[in-house]
């Protein structure tokens, strides 16, 4: 009698992990070519890292900083997997599928702005310290 195997009985694939990865890569190499507001994303992030780089925060500003980059690519990332997968099930107008569709931009837009906030409150006190400094450098 021939013994079956299911999935979760299968040994460790380096192979297939490494794989794995391949894949995600390519996902998100998929999302920055093809979706603009991703690539808006990237642009942001890119300034709000030299921002932390320049004005020096701290490693509990980067902890903030990161999580609040991350929170909004994951979003924008699983907005774009549920807008094509909506497309690929409904080609013409529906209206559930614009609900869906509109849902997961909210989504986005919340780590949008929860992330400016995040940077508001990590950035603010360098800010306004750079502009105490150069008000105080004018006067004199």
């Amino acid at each position: 009698m021939e013994q079956q195997h299911d999935k979760s009985q299968q040994s460790f694939s380096m192979k297939k992990r490494l794989r794995s990865f391949r894949h995600a890569f390519n996902g998100i190499r998929l999302a920055i070519s093809g979706e603009h507001n991703m690539r808006i994303h990237l642009v942001a992030m890119i300034l709000v890292v030299a921002a932390g780089f320049i004005l020096g925060i701290s490693s509990h500003d980067w902890i903030a900083i990161v999580f609040a980059i991350g929170f909004v690519f994951a979003a924008e990332l699983f907005n774009s997997a549920i807008e094509s997968l909506a497309d690929f099930i409904s080609q013409g107008h529906h209206v559930d599928i614009g609900k869906i569709k509109d849902i997961a931009a909210a989504a986005v837009l919340i780590s949008a702005f929860t992330a400016f906030a995040i940077g508001i409150l990590v950035f603010w006190p360098h800010v306004k310290t750079l502009f105490g400094v150069a008000i105080l450098i004018t006067e004199n």
